[in-house]
């Protein structure tokens, strides 16, 4: 068995059945290469590499063949590869990604150039409508040049996404392999979610006690940011509002920070037409059920040898996010237990259901605070409940797609009409934050 096969879907199986084509040009970025594409076969895709020349001399074709399991297209032959992989008919690719593309290959397929089997295979896809994506990778003055900028625009008019570059050290460099894979998931996405707003807020709360003190709950966060990944994986505009967390956010999603409870608050105020239009809004935060009245300044430990604090019970967010997201939103409310009794948990979370009004009750106990690993019982409002155990990324996959079930009736414009169902989101237009290699 081939090396590749043995990873195959162990991230997910979200591109499983789909072929994507990487046209791979002439930057030094093309050493990445292979890493893009394990991280592609993860999700369970297929991938076919096609190489220009100048590719060649970076990164070797036998590399390329070791990565993805199959030798890449260095020429076009009398085999008629670039209408094989995206001319009609069985077997057709599903997806070119052109990674990276350098400032030459660019405005060669905005002009409809085509003297390297890579731009050949690019105008075949885009005359095909066949979905591309670029990650561009040169040097900050190129990627600056007018005539790149206008070929980049020129190519988002024909309906091609451009997945931004990290500008540093002077260079637009490529994305991480873990952001251009999820570009592909997310153009490529066929779930109920492809084309809806999704809100996850988690996180921690911290309640002041004076300038520089508060009081928390444990959070890692990695609930909320595996949530938000997934939902963008299946094709979801996605917002993730994060209070105090440890877990890192990959930068392919758009993050809203928050601090203390008046602070959230302020958020669900301020951006009530975003919940409006959700279709789902999730809420793993540890949200503190207490508050107090903060001290201006630092409390003197010299003055102060003991300290009275008065906790106040905090008024409930839950409630106020249901007046802002109406059914058919859903709301999705999260319950954290001392201990792992199911029939607790069950209960639980359906006194969390009844007192907010919310569509789905999920329970865990405290073993999971700070794992990687959880096992939760989903309640719904007539008393129904399973349990998903797992990794806290499958966990969250699992639940996104069991609710999804419940949305496919519905139209995806009806949940976020500002975007055509399976397009990535303006996200992936901006400046990325880890660099990788570049020119």
């Amino acid at each position: 068995m081939h090396p590749s096969r043995t990873i195959r879907g162990r991230t997910s199986q979200l591109l499983s059945g789909r072929t994507i084509v990487l046209g791979i040009s002439g930057s030094i970025a093309a050493v990445e290469t292979p890493r893009i594409i394990r991280e592609l076969i993860r999700h369970g895709a297929e991938v076919q590499a096609v190489m220009t020349p100048d590719a060649v001399r970076i990164v070797t074709a036998e590399a390329i063949r070791f990565a993805t399991g199959r030798p890449p297209v260095l020429e076009l032959t009398g085999g008629v590869e670039h209408v094989t992989w995206f001319g009609p008919g069985e077997g057709r690719a599903d997806l070119l990604l052109l990674a990276p593309a350098t400032a030459n290959t660019i405005s060669k397929v905005a002009h409809g150039i085509d003297d390297t089997a890579v731009t050949s295979f690019a105008s075949v896809a885009l005359g095909g409508g066949v979905p591309v994506l670029v990650a561009p990778a040169m040097h900050a003055d190129m990627e600056r040049n007018p005539a790149i900028r206008e070929n980049l625009e020129r190519l988002r008019s024909w309906g091609v996404d451009v997945i931004a570059p990290v500008n540093a050290e002077g260079e637009a460099k490529l994305g991480s392999p873990e952001e251009i894979a999820a570009a592909v998931l997310h153009r490529l996405a066929r779930s109920p979610w492809s084309g809806r707003t999704v809100v996850v807020i988690g996180g921690a709360s911290r309640e002041p006690i004076d300038d520089v003190r508060s009081i928390t709950n444990e959070s890692s966060g990695e609930t909320a940011v595996s949530l938000a990944a997934q939902a963008f994986y299946r094709g979801a505009t996605t917002e993730l509002w994060l209070g105090d967390a440890r877990f890192p956010v990959p930068p392919f999603l758009e993050v809203r920070r928050w601090r203390g409870l008046d602070d959230l608050r302020g958020l669900v105020r301020s951006h009530a037409a975003v919940l409006a239009r959700a279709a789902a809004v999730f809420v793993p935060a540890a949200l503190s059920d207490y508050s107090l009245a903060p001290r201006r300044g630092k409390i003197s430990s010299r003055e102060n040898p003991s300290v009275t604090l008065e906790l106040r019970q905090a008024p409930k967010v839950l409630p106020e996010l249901r007046r802002r997201a109406p059914r058919p939103a859903r709301l999705i409310g999260f319950k954290l237990e001392a201990t792992g009794d199911v029939a607790t948990l069950a209960a639980e979370a359906g006194r969390l259901i009844r007192e907010n009004d919310l569509d789905l009750g999920v329970a865990n106990d405290r073993s999971a605070m700070g794992a990687r690993t959880t096992r939760v019982v989903v309640v719904d409002p007539g008393g129904g409940r399973h349990s998903l155990e797992g990794s806290k990324f499958d966990v969250a996959g699992k639940l996104l797609d069991d609710l999804g079930r419940d949305l496919s009736h519905l139209t995806p414009g009806s949940a976020d009409p500002q975007r055509p169902a399976g397009r990535p989101s303006a996200k992936h237009r901006r400046p990325r934050r880890r660099p990788r290699g570049s020119r």
